[in-house]
């Protein structure tokens, strides 16, 4: 291939994906974030935050000059077409992050930390895909303690995603993030030796 492999990690929201990748990473193996990649698009000065204030208006900035999160939040997850007019701004810069820093990156492979990665460009950039996945209840019980303010956010935000099923259908790899943290470490486990060989194989 002569280049590192690159498997794309996804799942959704409060599915466990950070975790797994922490777990890779424990093997040395690169973990690029389009999480990081997005939030440094969006500092102050950037040209992705001085778009996103003139589609979407000075409400979703704070006195800092920042984005708000939290008003942005407001507005993508109650509008699906506000939500895509984000995402026009996001993707294509993150792509280009992506991108760039793993022709900068060694290892036998990689792991590139996508959540929305059903319909999304960088798929085609991705050799494999490992979908991180649980039950909607235990994920609607980690996205009240974590993300959301209340039940009716927490149901828009999970509506706002690809579904479960979506994110299964293109998954080369799964992992079940529903039981005990060394349950999901024996499955990453599993995939490293796999990974490993396959990055090994002249095909």
């Amino acid at each position: 291939m002569g280049r590192p492999l690159r498997i794309a990690l996804t799942g959704g929201i409060a599915s466990g994906k950070s975790t797994v990748a922490d777990l890779f990473a424990e093997y040395g193996i690169p973990v690029i974030d389009t999480d990081v990649i997005a939030r440094e698009l969006v500092q102050p000065g950037m040209p992705a935050l001085d778009e996103i204030r003139f589609a979407f208006g000075n409400d979703v900035v704070d006195e800092e000059g920042k984005l708000d999160r939290k008003s942005m939040r407001k507005v993508v997850f109650s509008d699906p077409e506000r939500r895509k007019e984000l995402e026009s701004i996001l993707h294509p810069r993150i792509r280009d992050g992506v991108v760039a820093q793993s022709e900068a990156t060694n290892g036998p492979y990689q792991i590139i930390a996508v959540p929305l990665l059903v319909g999304s460009p960088i798929q085609q950039f991705m050799d494999r895909v490992l979908v991180v996945d649980c039950d909607e209840e235990t994920q609607m019980r980690r996205l009240l303690a974590r993300d959301a303010e209340n039940e009716e956010q927490a149901r828009r935000i999970l509506a706002s995603q690809a579904s479960r099923q979506d994110r299964l259908a293109i998954a080369d790899d799964v992992i079940s993030n529903d039981d005990e943290l060394t349950d999901t470490r024996s499955q990453v486990d599993a995939l490293h030796s796999k990974y490993l060989i396959l990055a090994d194989s002249p095909n």
